[in-house]
């Protein structure tokens, strides 16, 4: 697939203007808090057996949206349990639209660099790819398209990815009340919904140590439901397209998680990569995101963006890990 968005030039000085509700902030303040209120964010903790010999695992469980268990694997290298050596940096990572948590082995890239890794099962979703997931939606009843990107698309309250997002945010109030895990020292990480449910914590968590954002979902929406029919973007064109009439009511739930509004309150260190050839988040809006990065809060102390011109969502891969490693390593001096 050629290039299919704005050309390089135009891309490093994208910076549309985002059309933001005017409680936004007041918003995803009263979500958190009523998630936080409904009481202590760790529910369970213990470990499993994972078949491999260098890294322990454990399964957790901990309060998201409402209250609800979401599941994720905690791991770590083996022989760093609490109490055996200095608290760990921790990487928590969100996983791709339609995957779950999988099985513990599928995931080993943070933990085998020397990081506490947490990565959340996403509520609801897990059918698509992988090998599944273990935490259903008890608040998926609202009108909208079955798959998550447009269940509940009518009204913000009721929207999938509200839900999502705010068990992201107590993912990592949950990973900073796991024994041996540096509280100070925590990382955001996902690729396509995941970098946009990442970049959404980055948004919300003031103290978060670091940020990476690969071929970010849910930025630069309006744009992106323009420029291309592909899932997940396409499932809500699909809803629209039956559902007509409900293009204001959608572009308004929708504003409410856009992750240019979330990158402009964002502060920690961000590490970006895009694929300009990918047609499921197209480019443009990862760069828009990059190029309003902390707008309003002047407080990341570094961004970077690594683009690659001949991929498409698969962006850099194994090269822009091993970019991502070298990165997280030196900014949380891990």
């Amino acid at each position: 697939m050629p290039a299919f968005d704005l050309p390089p030039a135009d891309l490093e000085r994208h910076r549309p203007d985002v059309a933001e509700p005017a409680d936004f902030d007041a918003f995803w303040k009263r979500t958190l808090e009523e998630a936080a209120g409904a009481g202590d964010v760790l529910l369970s903790a213990g470990p499993v057996e994972n078949g491999l010999r260098l890294t322990e695992t454990w399964d957790v469980t901990f309060r998201g949206f409402a209250g609800d268990p979401v599941r994720g694997w905690f791991s770590r290298p083996a022989g760093t349990a609490a109490g055996a050596a200095e608290p760990l940096p921790a990487v928590v990572e969100f996983a791709g639209y339609g995957r779950g948590r999988g099985l513990p082995h599928e995931r080993l890239t943070w933990v085998n660099a020397g990081y506490a890794h947490l990565l959340m099962d996403n509520r609801g979703q897990g059918d698509q790819y992988g090998c599944g997931g273990d935490t259903p939606d008890p608040h998926a009843g609202a009108p909208g398209g079955p798959g998550p990107a447009a269940r509940g698309l009518l009204d913000p309250h009721d929207y999938h990815y509200r839900r999502l997002i705010t068990d992201a945010v107590r993912a990592v109030d949950a990973v900073r009340a796991l024994p041996g895990v540096d509280a100070s020292r925590v990382a955001a990480v996902g690729n396509s919904q995941g970098g946009g449910v990442a970049l959404a914590v980055a948004g919300l968590v003031p103290d978060l140590a670091a940020v990476l954002v690969t071929a970010p979902f849910l930025c630069g929406i309006r744009r992106a439901l323009d420029l291309t029919d592909a899932s997940p973007y396409g499932e809500i064109s699909a809803y629209l397209a039956v559902h007509r009439g409900a293009e204001e009511a959608a572009h308004r739930t929708l504003a409410y998680v856009e992750g240019i509004s979330f990158a402009r309150r964002a502060q920690a260190p961000a590490h970006f990569g895009v694929g300009l050839r990918d047609t499921v988040c197209p480019p443009s809006g990862a760069y828009a995101a990059y190029n309003r990065y902390a707008e309003l809060t002047g407080g990341q102390e570094e961004k970077v963006l690594h683009a690659y011109p001949f991929n498409g969502h698969e962006g850099g891969d194994a090269v822009h890990v091993r970019r991502q490693l070298g990165w997280l390593g030196r900014v949380l001096g891990a």
